[in-house]
């Protein structure tokens, strides 16, 4: 089940990569998808929401998301 899990929502956030133009949208999609991810693996979903609204927000900085 939690592999299930790992797997929808890395596929909703691929689906959604292409659309985001903004830091913003990029941090929200970023919060949620650490949140699932970390939810997912029986880890804090609040620790994965943040860690991955700050990798959303500040991924286009350091050229991983152009």
């Amino acid at each position: 089940m939690r592999f299930t899990k790992t797997l929808v929502a890395m596929a909703l956030v691929g689906a959604l990569a292409g659309c985001l133009d903004n830091d913003a949208e990029r941090g929200v999609a970023g919060a949620a998808a650490g949140a699932l991810l970390a939810d997912a693996t029986d880890n804090s979903a609040v620790t994965g929401a943040v860690i991955g609204g700050a990798a959303g927000v500040f991924c286009d900085d350091v050229g991983v998301c152009r």
